[in-house]
Order: C-alpha cells, then sequence, then structure tokens
C-alpha cells in the first residue's frame, strides 16, 4: 500500500505537461486482429503519449495517458511497459513507482516501437515545467456519440454487438443497457488564468476507425485535437477512458456508410469545452493519492466451456436438410417476399390453374417455402455457431491460462487520486458502465470519476450478473475473473474513497 500524505491548504500545487508523438508505422504493425481494420502505411492522425505531473512541497504524482489499446497483453505494448517505465523514472526523478498512473485511451492505433523511451521523455519534459497553478472541476455531457453494446434477448441471455459476428434476430432483442454521458473534467489554469492543461474521462470504445482506414487515435484523439486548438496558448487535453468495456461508438457496425470516427469526436471535444466556460479555477490544489493492490480470484471456466461445447453440438445436429444453397437460395426468396401470392409466375397462370382444377403451382410454392424456412433457420443456427465458436475460443483461451499459472488469483492496482476536489478512481481491468455508475454514485466525493484500463490490463472485468451470462458475450467471456471479484473491488474502493 502507498499514500501521499495530506497536504497543507496553503501549499502551492504545481503541475506540468507534455506530449510526444508515438505514432507507429506499417513497419511496426504487428499481425494482430487487432489492428485489422488500421492500415499504418496511412497515417489520417498523430496518436500522443502525454504526461501531466503534479507537485507540493510533500509528494510528486504522475499522470500519463497513451494513445494504445492497452499498455500490457494485447496489442503491441509489451508487459513490461509500467514496470520499466516506473523503474526509469524512480531511478531519473525518484518518483515512486505507485505515484504513477497510466492509462490507455484504448483506440486500437498501432503505436511506435520505442513508446517506453518517448514515454519517459514525456514525463521528463513535464517535470522541467513545472508553473503553479489553480485547479477547478466539473462536468460536462454527451449522449449522441455511443451506445450499450449489451442487448438483453427475449430468452433472457445476452449478446452483444460487434463486428466480429452478426446480430440475433431483431425480434430476439428485449432491451439495450445503460450508458454514462457524463464527461468528468479537471482544469488546472496558470497563475495568469491561461489554461494549462484539461483531463477530461468518458466512457466509450474509441474503436470506430475513419474512411480511409488509416493510423488513428480514433474519437478520443479527435476530441483531444478540438479542445487543444481551442484552449490555445500550449494547452494540452489528457483524455482518460472511463468504465466503457460496454459502450460502442453509435452506429458502430454501420455497412451503408464507412466508419468515421471525427464527428464523434467533435461533439466529445464540443461538449467539453461548452462544459469548461462554466468551471472555474480557484480551489486550492489538495493533492493525495491512495495506492492498493486487491488480490482477485481467476475463474475455473472449465464446466462453462464444457455446457458451451455440448451447445454447440446441439446446434451443429439440429442443422437441416435442405437442396438450397446460396445461389438458389437469393433469387427464390425475392420471389417470395416480391409477390408472395404469386412468386413462381404470373396471376394469370395460377388463375388458369384454378380454373382448370390444379393446384401445381400452390404445391410448388408450399414445398418452396419449406425449403426457405429450413435454409433461414440454418442460417440463424450458424450465425448462433458463429457467436458461440468466437467467445468459446475466449474462454479456452483464459482457462488455459489458468491452468499454466496455477495460483487461482490474479493482483490489481486500485488507486484513488484527489487533486482539489477531482477524485479519480483507477482500475486495470475493461470494467463496464453499470460499474462505474455505482461507483460515482455511492462515491461520498460529489465529483468522483472512474478510469478502467489504467496500471496494467485485466481484460474485461464485469459485474456478477452480467457473468451469469458468461460465453455470451465478449465482456463476459474475454475475462479473467470469478464473480465474487466485484464485492472486493467495490469493498476496496469504497474503504479508499473513505479515507481520501
Amino acid at each position: 500500500m502507498s499514500m501521499a500524505p495530506t497536504t497543507d491548504p496553503k501549499i502551492q500545487l504545481l503541475a506540468g505537461v507534455a506530449a510526444v508523438d508515438i505514432t507507429g508505422t506499417a513497419t511496426e504493425q504487428i499481425a494482430d486482429p487487432l489492428y485489422a481494420a488500421i492500415d499504418a502505411e496511412i497515417t489520417n492522425d498523430r496518436l500522443c503519449v502525454k504526461a501531466l505531473v503534479l507537485r507540493d512541497e510533500i509528494t510528486s504524482v504522475v499522470v500519463i495517458t497513451v494513445d494504445a489499446v492497452a499498455i500490457a497483453e494485447i496489442g503491441s505494448i509489451s508487459n513490461d511497459y509500467l514496470t520499466n517505465v516506473r523503474a526509469q523514472l524512480h531511478e531519473e526523478l525518484s518518483i515512486e513507482p505507485t505515484q504513477i498512473l497510466i492509462n490507455a485511451s484504448h483506440c486500437h492505433g498501432v503505436v511506435c516501437a520505442d513508446v517506453e523511451q518517448r514515454t519517459v521523455q514525456a514525463v521528463r519534459q513535464a517535470w522541467q515545467s513545472l508553473v503553479p497553478v489553480r485547479v477547478g472541476v466539473g462536468v460536462g455531457h454527451e449522449d449522441r456519440i455511443m451506445e450499450n453494446r449489451r442487448l438483453r434477448l427475449e430468452s433472457g441471455r445476452v449478446a452483444d454487438v460487434r463486428r466480429a459476428y452478426s446480430l440475433p434476430p431483431d425480434d430476439e432483442i428485449e432491451s439495450v443497457g445503460p450508458v454514462d454521458p457524463e464527461i468528468g473534467i479537471l482544469r488546472l489554469d496558470r497563475e495568469d488564468d491561461r489554461t494549462l492543461a484539461v483531463v477530461y474521462n468518458f466512457a466509450c470504445h474509441p474503436i470506430q476507425g475513419v474512411p480511409g482506414g488509416g493510423n488513428t487515435a480514433d474519437l478520443s484523439g479527435f476530441a483531444t485535437r478540438v479542445i487543444e486548438e481551442n484552449l490555445g496558448d500550449g494547452g494540452l487535453a489528457l483524455f482518460l477512458q472511463g468504465c466503457g468495456a460496454d459502450i460502442n461508438p453509435i452506429r458502430y457496425r454501420d455497412i451503408d456508410s464507412p466508419p468515421d470516427a471525427e464527428p464523434l469526436g467533435h461533439r466529445l471535444g464540443l461538449s467539453t469545452l461548452r462544459a469548461l466556460k462554466s468551471i472555474r479555477s480557484g480551489q486550492e490544489g489538495h493533492l493525495r493519492l491512495i495506492h492498493e493492490t486487491v488480490r482477485l480470484p481467476r475463474a475455473d471456466l472449465a464446466p462453462r466451456i464444457a455446457s458451451m461445447e455440448a451447445e454447440q453440438t446441439r446446434l451443429l445436429a439440429s442443422l437441416k436438410q435442405t437442396m438450397l444453397n446460396l445461389k438458389s437460395f437469393v433469387p427464390l426468396l425475392i420471389k417470395h417476399r416480391l409477390s408472395p401470392d404469386y412468386p413462381a409466375y404470373d396471376s394469370h397462370r395460377y388463375l388458369h390453374e384454378r380454373a382448370v382444377g390444379r393446384d401445381h403451382l400452390r404445391r410448388l410454392d408450399a414445398t418452396n417455402n419449406r425449403h426457405l424456412d429450413d435454409y433461414i433457420d440454418n442460417v440463424h443456427t450458424m450465425e448462433e455457431l458463429t457467436r458461440l465458436q468466437v467467445n468459446l475460443d475466449l474462454l479456452r483461451k483464459h482457462q488455459a491460462r489458468r491452468t499454466a499459472d496455477g495460483t487461482g488469483w490474479i493482483d490489481a492496482e486500485v488507486a484513488c487520486l484527489r487533486v482539489g476536489d477531482f477524485v479519480l478512481v483507477t482500475f486495470p481491468g475493461e470494467l463496464p458502465v453499470e460499474m462505474g455508475l455505482r461507483i460515482k454514485q455511492a462515491s461520498p466525493h460529489h465529483h468522483t470519476f472512474v478510469a478502467g484500463v489504467t496500471n496494467g490490463y485485466l481484460y474485461y472485468t464485469p459485474t456478477a450478473e452480467q457473468l451469469e451470462n458468461r460465453g455470451g458475450a465478449q465482456e463476459d467471456s474475454d475475462c479473467l475473473v470469478d464473480p465474487s471479484w466485484q464485492k472486493q473491488f467495490e469493498a476496496k474502493v469504497e474503504q479508499i474513497l473513505k479515507r481520501l
């Protein structure tokens, strides 16, 4: 456990910021499905690592934001990145490792190979540019750019909206989950009233992409650029990913127009700027950071894997015989949908058959309708098999890692940072939006915000209720932890927030 002591109200808060380009190239792009939609030969916009150093006479805290999918486990940043960056900063600047927070935006952009060195460079530059600051805290609102991707089905199960597989039929979908429209904002102004930095926290996967398919920091990158262009005077904006595990950009699966994160980012940036106008910096910069490690239980996924394999066998056995293939199915379907009463021929032929006492065409239509129904049933079954297979592969991957690890648990860093009235809870996992809303509501601090994907990466960390759906959606499949993790995590957060 590490805890920076409470500061005296008269102690002056200092802050410094810096940004370093970490845009990767095609030679640095690894063969990972995460980057499948990115063509790093094309640079659409720049990716950055940014550092905010906060100091008073007692303690120092460093907040780092990285335009990357994660800082461990997935993507191209190595698992020792966090440890190495902390070690270098401790050696160079005597900053305690537990006083360093590194948040990944979770965009799927390609970063440079020497991102570790450039991260240290950003902190070094921020450290050398410290100036006295005043603190302002507030919130903005944006609800037009995202949607909850978890779909509650009539059956009681939950599916999700992904590009990796098809959606369930519309008539099976009952409802969708919530979003969190709140933008948490920390404003740091110089003594001459010029804004030094804006830290903003928002919950959404920045994975929309751009029309040309180029390397991009996605919607959070576009939002940041809008904010910085309006701040002027060298002011920097730092995006902190919130509880966006189950939050997609709006129209994420649109097949009628190219993906375009820029207008979404512009909306987020402008909404942040709108809120910024009403935030006054005048607070004393009380600076405190509490850092603890919590030991969480790994899930034994073997029983669920077995039940999904049984379901897979059942679905395969349910596929029906049919004489149709895709070539014959499509034109036949069009004929039956275009003219349900007379699909095989023009109406006069049907009338002629009726007049002479025959029903050959009607019999043909009935037979073809059965073939169509069987083929469509098979398509739905194959879609369900695809969803099952993708998520089953995730469970198998994590079960293999559990077996190899052999401990049955995993350690995770939980930190709570306070800057004035701005309170930030951080955690390495991808947290669902409902958990972020719960933490905010329960917090004794009015301006409490939550950042996932910070100080490591623990894959998805769904609620216990969501884990009852294990294997049905990505969030509850690409997951290491047992459902009991939620109580341990929330109890730890409650405890730290009370002490903060």
